[in-house]
């Protein structure tokens, strides 16, 4: 048996918070994904998931590097600093409609999330379909990293991605 990292407990905390809303009928997970990179020695989990009945996918993705395991489990190197993971989300919407109000989706963002989080939007579609839909993507990218004593935290985000979905769903 090994001693949980940070990015463990983390990963742990987010899927409960998640699954209780899945088991309860909240949302409904969609995609789960727990990679390990031996070569760079890097750690990604994602969930996916959506509110019943719509189609705008929240995914949540956690990222942590050697860099990152290192100073958690060697403090000697006195960098618990950079003890902890990345944490971005995405907010993902298919559509057939060509015109989106880019400004109102940023507003919905920038309400929930606040100005301190990076919000990009990018807009993929394939030109030479007869039947053109896009694939909208939001980012909100945390820029910092998160620690195990921000774990309530974790949970808290929950309610803000559930505003957020309930948002672009009208919107959508």
């Amino acid at each position: 048996m090994f001693d949980p990292t940070a990015f463990d407990n983390m990963k742990v905390v987010i899927e409960g918070a998640l699954y209780d809303l899945d088991i309860i009928g909240e949302i409904v997970i969609t995609d789960r994904n727990d990679l390990i990179n031996m070569a760079k020695m890097s750690r990604k989990f994602n969930v996916s998931f959506r509110l019943p009945k719509s189609s705008v996918i929240a995914t949540i993705e956690m990222t942590s590097n050697l860099v990152n395991l290192a100073a958690e489990l060697l403090p000697a190197l006195q960098s618990e600093q950079k003890a902890g993971c990345h944490l971005r989300l995405q907010f993902l919407i298919e559509h057939k409609d060509m015109e989106i109000d880019f400004q109102a989706v940023e507003n919905i963002l920038l309400n929930v999330w606040g100005v301190t989080r990076k919000i990009t939007q990018i807009v993929q579609y394939q030109p030479l379909e007869i039947v053109r839909k896009q694939t909208h993507v939001i980012n909100v990218d945390f820029d910092r990293l998160i620690r195990e004593d921000q774990v309530d935290d974790l949970v808290e985000m929950t309610e803000f991605i559930m505003t957020t979905l309930k948002q672009l769903n009208r919107e959508f």
